[in-house]
């Protein structure tokens, strides 16, 4: 049976010296990156980032037994991720054809039956090519993991169809300036549509988070899953659980985003009362529907910690935001209170959490 305490043990003593194990291992094959430009991506990414593989990793913690399998798995997807991201936002190219080239690698990550990985292939239209095979090792690293679980072949087109929406919103999102958000607003009004009643850019904010996927990964480990327990695992998660974790994510990089050129979703909502009133929405119906999955204790969790983990950050009293996240983190319940305190002191004793 699920307890906090337990999980919030097995965490800290299993899954997080796991997951930096796995990171210090890709960090240490990045270095034979030939190409000095895609070592040094290959590198900030594992660094500036690895708070993400570190916080996917915990969706290990649902099924301990498979630890030596989902901690491998969410670390190198969420790696391939955050170094393809770091490509397509540091470089001049707004070539959108190289960045859907470059998100194969994702499709061909979770779905063995794509074609053999193939770095030659994702850096076909890119700049910078010669990453001595790292890619590839990562895209092999998911496929070998993803086999062991015993019901992946349930959660797969799940797992696919999120993984598209993600490489969409990439493509999209780092276009040219001038026609993002109309491709963006096309694109939701073609995919968007069970959605309807979300704004384009909340739809688009879901399709960035990955926590879906690890969702369905660490599911996909109890051999009796059902389709329909994968598709209330969806549900919950897209666009509600997923959407909050990114649109929090944006919420604190407004000024970072505007001083650098980029799109930034929640910068979309017509005025302040707005936002925060989606924002609140996005809080109270991602805490109802993870009280309907299996483990809704864990799943609530995870809903609970976002607004502690980005509301914690520092950019909010920069920006006087003190007054919103106080609403948001009554939205959340007790237990945001108790995780924002926890990621402030873990901020301060270690900085790369900033």
């Amino acid at each position: 049976m699920y307890t906090k305490i337990m999980d919030a043990r097995r965490i800290a003593r299993d899954v997080l010296p796991k997951a930096a194990a796995e990171l210090e291992r890709w960090r240490r094959c990045s270095a034979n990156i030939p190409n000095p430009e895609l070592q040094r991506q290959a590198r900030a990414s594992m660094s500036k980032k690895r708070f993400h593989a570190e916080g996917g990793s915990v969706y290990a913690a649902l099924t301990p037994r498979w630890l030596d399998t989902l901690v491998p798995l969410i670390v190198a997807l969420q790696t391939i991720s955050d170094y393809l991201d770091n490509l397509c936002d540091r470089i001049v190219s707004l070539d959108e054809a190289d960045f859907r080239t470059l998100h194969l690698a994702m499709l061909d990550a979770v779905d063995s039956s794509e074609r053999s990985p193939d770095s030659s292939r994702y850096y076909a239209i890119h700049p910078n090519k010669d990453d001595g095979g790292y890619l590839t090792a990562l895209v092999n690293e998911c496929r070998r993991r993803t086999a062991e679980l015993p019901a992946y072949g349930v959660v797969r087109p799940h797992v696919r169809r999120l993984v598209s929406l993600y490489n969409d919103l990439q493509v999209y999102k780092h276009g040219p300036r001038d026609v993002r958000v109309p491709r963006l607003e096309k694109w939701f009004a073609e995919k968007g549509r069970p959605w309807s009643d979300l704004y384009w850019w909340e739809f688009a904010a879901a399709a960035g988070s990955t926590l879906g996927v690890f969702a369905l990964f660490a599911a996909a480990t109890h051999a009796d899953l059902t389709p329909a327990d994968a598709d209330r695992i969806v549900q919950a998660y897209f666009p509600w659980i997923c959407g909050l974790h990114i649109l929090l994510d944006y919420l604190i990089d407004q000024e970072e985003d505007l001083a650098g050129g980029d799109l930034n979703l929640v910068s979309f909502y017509p005025n302040r009362d707005t936002m925060r009133r989606r924002l609140v929405l996005f809080v109270q119906e991602a805490r109802r529907r993870a009280r309907t999955l299996p483990h809704p204790a864990f799943h609530t969790t995870i809903v609970q910690g976002l607004p502690g983990l980005y509301l914690s950050d520092r950019e909010v009293p920069r920006q006087r935001m003190q007054r919103l996240a106080l609403t948001l983190l009554r939205a959340g319940g007790p237990a945001s209170f108790g995780y924002f305190l926890w990621c402030r002191w873990r901020r301060v004793i270690d900085p790369l959490y900033e």
